[in-house]
C-alpha cells in the first residue's frame, strides 16, 4: 500500500508500483474504439504508462498533452495514457485536442490493471480511481522508472522522465 495525497488529504493505492528492474505486469486495457490493448502489442518498444484519475482535469490533460509532444519524438518508444475514463471520452477528448502521437488506454474493463500496478486508489475521494504515476518500460518490459507523484493535483517529473527514456 502506498500514502499519496489528494489535496492534502491522503488516500491509499491496493499496492505498490512494480520496482526499478522488476518485469512490468502483463496489462490489458480498452482501446479507444473498444479494441483490446495487451503488452505483447508493443514487444520491443520502449512502453510509457502515463496514468491518471480522469481526462477530465486539467492536470490529467496536461500530462497528455506533453507526453504527447515530448516523448513521442524519441525513437521506439510509444506512450500508453491509462486512466478509467470510457474510450468514448477519451476519443473526444483526442479530437478536441488534436492528440494524435499517444495511445489511450482504459482500465474501465480492467480491475486488475489497477491492482496489479499498485495504483488503484482504495479510499479518499477519489477512490475506484487511478492515482497519478508514470512507469516505463524497457523494450523487454522491466521497469526502468517509476513516478508515484505524491500530490494526484500537481503533474508528474516528465524531465526526470524524459532523461531515462534518452539515456536509453
Amino acid at each position: 500500500m502506498e500514502t499519496v495525497l489528494f489535496k492534502g488529504q491522503p488516500c491509499h493505492t491496493c499496492g505498490t508500483l512494480p520496482s526499478v528492474g522488476e518485469t512490468a505486469p502483463c496489462f490489458h486495457l480498452a482501446g479507444q474504439d473498444l479494441s483490446q490493448i495487451i503488452c505483447t502489442d508493443y514487444a520491443g518498444k520502449r512502453i510509457v504508462l502515463n496514468i491518471f484519475p480522469s481526462l477530465d482535469t486539467e492536470v490529467c490533460a496536461r500530462s497528455v498533452r506533453r507526453f504527447n509532444e515530448e516523448a513521442t519524438k524519441m525513437e521506439n518508444v510509444v506512450v500508453i495514457c491509462v486512466s478509467m475514463d470510457l474510450p468514448f471520452a477519451m476519443g473526444r477528448f483526442c479530437t478536441v485536442e488534436n492528440i494524435r502521437n499517444v495511445v489511450f488506454g482504459s482500465a474501465f474493463r480492467s480491475p486488475l490493471f489497477g491492482q496489479k500496478y499498485g495504483v488503484q486508489l482504495v479510499d479518499g475521494p477519489l477512490a475506484g480511481l487511478l492515482t497519478r504515476a508514470v512507469i516505463i518500460l524497457d523494450e523487454n518490459r522491466r521497469v526502468i522508472f517509476r513516478d508515484l507523484v505524491g500530490e494526484i493535483t500537481e503533474e508528474p517529473d516528465y524531465e526526470a522522465a524524459l532523461k531515462v527514456l534518452g539515456q536509453q
